[in-house]
Order: C-alpha cells, then structure tokens, then sequence
C-alpha cells in the first residue's frame, strides 16, 4: 500500500547520502521533495506541514551537519519522526475490567466491521482469549446471516440476535449470555451507515452507555484516504473511541490515512486488516511501519509469522537433519508449506532488511501456482522416492508427472533445485552451521 511513498523517500534519501557533506540548501531541497512526497501520498497537509517543520529543526542541529555520515543521520531523524507521528508505540487492545468485557466496532457501512469482527475473534483466540460475537446491526440482515456464518467457520459462539430487535437490548443480553458461555470477550457488531447520521450516533451513543465497553474501535476503510481521517474524527467527538482498524492496508491507497490518524485524532491505530483472510489481521506497530516505509524490512513481524506456524518439535527435529545433510524431499515439502501459511511469498521478501530497495525485486510476483505444482508432485511420489530422491528414473518421473498433473520438465526441475540444495547444506555443515537455530533454514 506505501510502496509508492517507500520508493520515492528511498530515492530521495539516497540523494541526500551522496552529498559528502550536507548544507543547509540541500537539505532543504531533500525536505522539499519529502514534502511533495507525503502530500501525494494523501497525508493531511496540516501534518505534512508539522512533520516537515520538525525534521528541518533536528537536521539543521550540529549532530547531523558535523557528522562523518550527515545522510545516515537524516534517515534516522526521519524514522524517528515518522515513528512518533504513527503513535510512537503499539497500543493494545483495552481488555481490563470484570469478565466479559466488550469490544464495540463501529464505523460506516462497508468499512469491513462485520469481517473484522471475525479476524478479531481469530486473534484473541491465539492469545488465549474466549471471544463472543454479538451481531447488534439489525437493519441489514446480511449483517447476521455473515457474523453467523463466521462464527460457524472458526467454531466461535455467536450471539442468535434478529432484525425484530432493540440493538441496545442485544448487547445488554449477550453480556448474559457470554457469562452462560464461558466466554470472557464480547466483540458487538454494530451498524453503519452510507454516511454519518445523529439517528446512528445516538444508536451507538446507547450501546456505550448500556454495554460500558473497555474499548471501542473504529473500523475504517484506509481506501477512502483522508475520508478515513476525517471520519475518524467524527466518531470520536461523539464516542471518544479507544482506537482504530484500518483495513485494506493491502490495496492500492496511498497510505495518508496510516499516517494522518494519531496526529489528528490523538487516537491510535491498533489493527491494520492486511487480507481477505480471517488471519489477516495484525497489531499496528508504528515504529515497524516507519521502517517498512524507509525500506528497512520488517523483521519482528517477519518473526512473529514465522513462530505463529513453526512447530518447535518439528523445527528441532529438522535442524538435526540439516546438520547431518539428512534433508529428505519430505522435509523439503512441509517447510514450504509452512513458508507459504505466513502468507505472500513476495511480502515475505519485503520484509527482509534491504529487499525492498532491489531494483529486481519492485516488480517481482512470485507465482504462488508454483507452490502447490511442487507439493503436488511430491506428494505423487511414493514414501520412498520422497526420502531417497536418487532412485527416480525416467519412468518413475513418467509416473509422478501424471499422478500430479505436471510435465516430466517439471519433475527435472524439482529435482535439479533440491540437489542444488543438498550441495549447499554440504557446504555450510562442511563449514560449520554455527548461528542457526532451531527453525532457521538456508534458503
């Protein structure tokens, strides 16, 4: 989504490093053209004007005009600014009080409320939470029906409201029913509108002073750019919101609204929607975006969607057989299985310190097809080609490439690029494999 934002700070930047010394004009020039950058990236001019004013401020100081690498230091101050601007910090989800807590969505109609509600649960799930889902938007009965259907697909209970009801009465008989359940976090559904209306606000106005819930989160559509910002605010006056989710952080905005919100709402972002999946929600980590945004990578969030789906025992029964060269084709297909269930192979990369500034990298598309071909075709070989690779001849290749649907071509390739693998773990154990720990591969 800030892709375009990331590439042209990156060029900029890069211009500001190759002055050997840095003056007062250049850096004006460089912060002119960061200027331009984050309005067209649809930041809030009034942020865009502070922001600016700010970096000028600590650049012009004598750390960074006396330093032996005056860019570098820039870049820093930059980062520094940005991470402050986002929030400076990760704020969590407000969960404290007597069990059940509530959790209020609000926000307009098709921000994604009703989706996010189940990433939510998804979420607090991992964390060891027992999440209530409470559908309280009565005027549009797909609302239901689609909260109900989640909740059936992530086995989470759900609230068995309909249209004939109070709103308000809903979310005070599901506080009931949750305590029933065992169920320790309500996460109500409420309605929307094409446009903000005092018939709404009123609505949810109730809901907050019934319910009392520890935190109310705005649900926003970071597609509609500074409508996001400017929406945002409105809910606040009236709710006093805790936070903010801001979905389709994967689509194609500018990103002005990530980077507008805290400055003129005081309100934080929490979640950022990053997917059509249920498990495509993450915490919003301002510092961890700043990076990104520099094209730094994002290595701790690269990190926790590696330890969400490594199994340790499996990971330590695999570093065993690296060590010993013992990396059968079996072993070959479940990493990359569990390489592909932390999503995009191409925002993996992205993730990666440096990766994102490749020139060869900025068009990259990773054909995901291309996964499933390999696991199909080894999972057409029998258990023992799948630990013995050598014994694959022309007509077992034959064999195999019916059984999954693929050409003999692709076989030859899969096996070309599996030795090529085997070779370099020779060579790292030949070498020693001091540094990796249990989980970390070569490749």
């Amino acid at each position: 989504m800030l892709d375009s934002l990331s590439d042209r700070l990156t060029a900029i930047f890069r211009k500001l490093k190759g002055h050997g010394k840095l003056t007062e004009k250049n850096i004006e020039e460089g912060l002119k053209e960061v200027r331009m950058a984050l309005l067209e990236a649809d930041v809030h001019y009034r942020v865009v004007k502070n922001f600016i004013a700010e970096i000028k401020e600590r650049a012009m100081g004598q750390e960074v005009m006396q330093s032996l690498t005056p860019g570098q230091q820039v870049i820093k101050i930059v980062n520094q600014a940005l991470t402050e601007l986002m929030g400076a910090r990760h704020e969590q989800l407000n969960l404290s009080g007597t069990s059940p807590v509530s959790v209020m969505l609000v926000g307009l109609q098709g921000s994604g409320k009703t989706t996010t509600a189940g990433k939510l649960s998804v979420f607090l799930r991992k964390k060891g939470r027992k999440p209530y889902l409470v559908p309280a938007d009565v005027y549009r009965p797909a609302a239901i029906d689609q909260l109900q259907k989640l909740g059936n697909q992530l086995d989470v209970p759900v609230f068995p409201s309909s249209t004939d009801q109070d709103p308000v009465k809903i979310c005070q008989e599901a506080q009931t029913a949750a305590h029933q359940q065992g169920c320790d976090t309500l996460l109500l559904d409420t309605a929307g509108r094409l446009h903000i209306d005092e018939e709404l606000m009123a609505e949810l106005a109730n809901i907050k002073s019934a319910v009392k819930p520890t935190d109310i989160l705005l649900v926003a559509d970071a597609m509609t750019g500074q409508d996001a910002v400017n929406i945002a605010k409105s809910f606040n006056e009236t709710l006093d919101i805790g936070g903010v989710v801001l979905t389709k952080m994967d689509g194609d905005a500018r990103g002005g609204a990530a980077l507008s919100i805290k400055s003129i709402t005081g309100k934080p972002i929490k979640f950022i929607g990053v997917g059509e999946k249920l498990s495509d929600l993450e915490a919003f980590h301002p510092d961890r975006m700043a990076s990104s945004i520099l094209g730094m990578g994002d290595v701790l969030t690269l990190i926790e969607k590696a330890q969400d789906v490594v199994d340790q025992k499996q990971a330590q029964a695999l570093e065993k057989k690296l060590r010993k060269s013992q990396f059968s084709l079996e072993d070959f297909r479940d990493q990359m299985v569990q390489i592909r269930k932390m999503g995009s192979f191409t925002d993996l990369l992205k993730m990666m310190p440096g990766m994102g500034q490749m020139k060869q990298l900025k068009n990259l598309q990773v054909d995901e097809k291309e996964f499933v071909r390999i696991e199909a075709i080894i999972n057409s070989m029998t258990p023992k080609e799948r630990r013995n690779h050598s014994i694959i001849n022309g007509s077992r290749r034959k064999r195999i490439a019916r059984g999954s649907g693929t050409r003999v071509q692709d076989i030859n390739k899969l096996l070309k690029n599996y030795t090529q693998v085997l070779k370099m773990l020779k060579k790292l154990n030949q070498g020693g494999m001091r540094g990796m720990g249990p989980g970390m591969l070569p490749f």
